[in-house]
C-alpha cells in the first residue's frame, strides 16, 4: 500500500482526515502547513490551495467529505461505514453531507466576521444571523441523538467524524449551550477517543 500523504493545519478540516487515518490505523505521512487567514479562497500552501489535501498513489484529492468516503471505501475493510444497500446507509450519507453542506456554513460566517476579516470589514449582522442558523443546526442534531450514542447505529462512523469537527468549531465559538444536552454528551464520547485526541494534539 502506498503511503498516504496528508496536508494538514491545526484547527482546519484536515483534523477530520487525520482522525480518520488514526481510527483506521493507516500509515500516513503528515505535511504540516502554516494556515494563512484567507481573504477569499484557495490561498493555502497545499496542492489544491486549501485543507485538507491528500496524495494517495498518484491521486491528489481535496474536500474532506469526499476524502473520507474515498478512504473508508478503499481502506476501511468494513469499518466506519454501513454496507451499501443497508438501511443505515442512507442516514450515514445524509449526516456526512449535512455536516459540511448545512452545518459548517454558519460556522464559517461566524469565524469570518468575528476573527478572520479585518475589523473594518466585519459585518456584525452576518455573524449574528449565523449564530441563529448554527443553533438551528444543533437543534436538529440534538433531536437526532435522542437515545443514541452515535448518529448512525451504535458505533462510530464516518458521519460522526464529519460532525465532530463541526461540533469542535461550534464549541470554540460558544454556540453549543445547555439546551443541547445530547450534543454535549455526544461530544464527550467523541473527545474521549484516543484517535481524536492524537489528531488534536498533532501540530
Amino acid at each position: 500500500m502506498a503511503m498516504i500523504k496528508l496536508y494538514h493545519a491545526p484547527r482546519t478540516r484536515s483534523i477530520r482526515i487525520l482522525w480518520l487515518l488514526e481510527e483506521l490505523g493507516l500509515p500516513y505521512q503528515l505535511a504540516t502547513v502554516a494556515f494563512r487567514p484567507p481573504r477569499h479562497s484557495f490561498e493555502q500552501d497545499t496542492p489544491a490551495g486549501k485543507f485538507p489535501v491528500i496524495e494517495d498513489d498518484g491521486l491528489v484529492m481535496f474536500e474532506s467529505g469526499a476524502i473520507l468516503e474515498y478512504l473508508i471505501e478503499k481502506y476501511g475493510k468494513g469499518l466506519l461505514a454501513p454496507a451499501a444497500g443497508s438501511p443505515e446507509r442512507g442516514p450515514y450519507l445524509q449526516w456526512i453531507h449535512f455536516a459540511e453542506a448545512t452545518a459548517m456554513p454558519p460556522v464559517n460566517d461566524i469565524t469570518r466576521h468575528t476573527l478572520l476579516l479585518p475589523e473594518a470589514e466585519r459585518i456584525p449582522k452576518v455573524a449574528e444571523d449565523a449564530r441563529v442558523r448554527a443553533t438551528n443546526v444543533l437543534n436538529v442534531v440534538e433531536r437526532a441523538l435522542a437515545g443514541k450514542d452515535y448518529l448512525v447505529g451504535h458505533e462510530l462512523s464516518g458521519a460522526d467524524i464529519m460532525m465532530g469537527y463541526f461540533l469542535m468549531a461550534a464549541r470554540m465559538l460558544g454556540v453549543v449551550g445547555s439546551a443541547h444536552a445530547n450534543v454535549g454528551a455526544y461530544w464527550e464520547r467523541l473527545a474521549a477517543r484516543p484517535p481524536l485526541q492524537k489528531a488534536l494534539s498533532t501540530h
